[in-house]
């Protein structure tokens, strides 16, 4: 019997643009509307504009709909630099500003969603909401607890191993072993609930990135980089619209729990559950896509 894959969505055609004297990777889709601000997706640790592919082909039709390559990752440029939140909302503020023209709504997943909350929250005039899928990003530690949050990287490597690490030698070894398509495989497996969703094309988008000039700088950078502002204290500072979706069987955070840290900040939220892992809006997209519909255009 023949097996039945996953319909694959074609890549929508992206542009470059010339930021600090690097290339920036960006997907343009849909059409200005009066009526509803502009969408910026902003993708996770070790993915891409390519990990929106389902979210710009389900939102085009109803907003103007744009996906950005965080400097460092997909096809952006990947130089030597300090990597984290200030950087990254820095690029987006002046994606926002410089592309698009007027304040969006912003949707990051993971890293992305920690990246977006430091635009959101230090720089208001840029944005007109923020929406958060498993977003990342550490708490400020209560006086009793030791303990900091777990980074990323602790989370795929483990925290006993990490200070095996600390030397640049193990550090390539590392990158070279997570860079495996099968590796990959192995890991989207850990944080996919339907594994339908991982197709040899969402291996093949996180593999691409990895054979880049500069990727493991990027990567080795993960281990020294100072950790930004405390997702805490951004929520203090944060006065527009927010919205959460949470995969709730994401394995490397417990969604219940961090919930309920966002919502000691910042009560007045929206909040979604919704049955999948890390990655709700590449695991169920037509269920995000509707979220993120309803409570843009009810804005």
């Amino acid at each position: 019997m023949q097996t039945i894959k996953p319909t694959s969505i074609p890549t929508i055609p992206g542009e470059y643009w010339q930021w600090r004297g690097h290339n920036i990777y960006y997907v343009p889709a849909g059409n200005k509307q009066l009526t509803h601000p502009p969408l910026l997706l902003v993708h996770g640790f070790g993915a891409s504009t390519d990990h929106w592919r389902k979210n710009i082909h389900g939102l085009q039709n109803d907003f103007a709909v744009y996906a950005i390559d965080l400097l460092g990752y997909g096809r952006s440029a990947k130089p030597k630099l300090e990597y984290g939140g200030d950087l990254w909302r820095d690029q987006l503020y002046d994606f926002i500003t410089q592309i698009i023209g007027e304040p969006a709504v912003l949707a990051g997943n993971s890293l992305g969603g920690y990246a977006s909350l430091c635009l959101a929250a230090q720089c208001p005039e840029a944005a007109k909401g923020v929406i958060l899928l498993n977003s990342a990003g550490p708490f400020s530690a209560p006086p009793n607890q030791v303990r900091p949050n777990p980074t990323l990287i602790q989370k795929l490597i483990g925290n006993s191993a990490k200070w095996v690490f600390q030397r640049r030698i193990s550090q390539y070894l590392l990158f070279q072993y997570l860079r495996n398509p099968w590796v990959i495989r192995r890991t989207l497996k850990k944080v996919y609930l339907d594994h339908s969703a991982i197709t040899d094309e969402l291996v093949a988008d996180i593999h691409r990135p990895s054979c880049d000039v500069g990727a493991f700088d990027v990567f080795s950078g993960l281990f020294s980089n100072r950790q930004g502002e405390k997702v805490d204290i951004l929520l203090k500072q944060l006065t527009l619209p927010l919205m959460l979706i949470w995969g709730e069987g994401d394995p490397w955070m417990n969604s219940r729990l961090r919930s309920e840290q966002f919502k000691t900040y910042y009560p007045d939220l929206t909040e979604h559950f919704v049955n999948a892992g890390h990655c709700p809006h590449d695991e169920v997209p037509e269920v995000v896509n509707q979220l993120i519909r309803e409570w843009v255009q009810n804005l």
